[in-house]
């Protein structure tokens, strides 16, 4: 065990744990923050996906010793209120039907859209292809990105 001083959300956290912990359960377990969800435990679905210093990643696969002191985002701290642009357009096309990976997909889509503000549909497409849907809305995904580009607010 071990003690790891986190800034997660813009606060600060501290947690004892092995540090081979996945980022996924620090969050979950020690931290309480429960919109990042468990897929696959391997990084090929996309439901635990959070921002690494605005970088979208996996965090089952992100060792808590790895961290340091970079930013971690959650779902949960993407904005106070759910009214992120990515969040706002997710509402307004009726992404999630389930629900369980919407929070991956919008984790992914909002660090895509940061870097690339005014995407192609490929772009898109390709962006978003590392995140699997079960319900299989990736029309409506792909709509509420592109919806998202457009409020230029990001």
């Amino acid at each position: 065990m071990a003690i790891f001083n986190l800034n997660i959300n813009g606060k600060k956290q501290t947690v004892d744990v092995d540090p081979k912990t996945p980022m996924l359960w620090v969050l979950r377990e020690h931290i309480k923050l429960v919109g990042t969800k468990y897929g696959c435990g391997v990084a090929a679905c996309g439901a635990c996906t959070i921002h690494f210093d605005g970088i979208a990643v996996r965090s089952c696969q992100l060792p808590v010793s790895a961290v340091g002191n970079k930013l971690i985002t959650t779902i949960e701290g993407l904005s106070e209120n759910g009214d992120h642009p990515v969040q706002k357009a997710w509402l307004e096309h009726d992404v999630a039907q389930c629900g369980y990976c919407q929070t991956g997909q919008i984790m992914s889509a909002a660090a895509f859209l940061k870097k690339n503000p005014n995407p192609t549909d490929e772009q898109i497409e390709s962006a978003m292809n590392g995140n699997i849907c079960r319900c299989a809305t990736y029309l409506r995904i792909k709509a509420a990105v592109k919806t998202a580009a457009k409020s230029q607010t990001l």
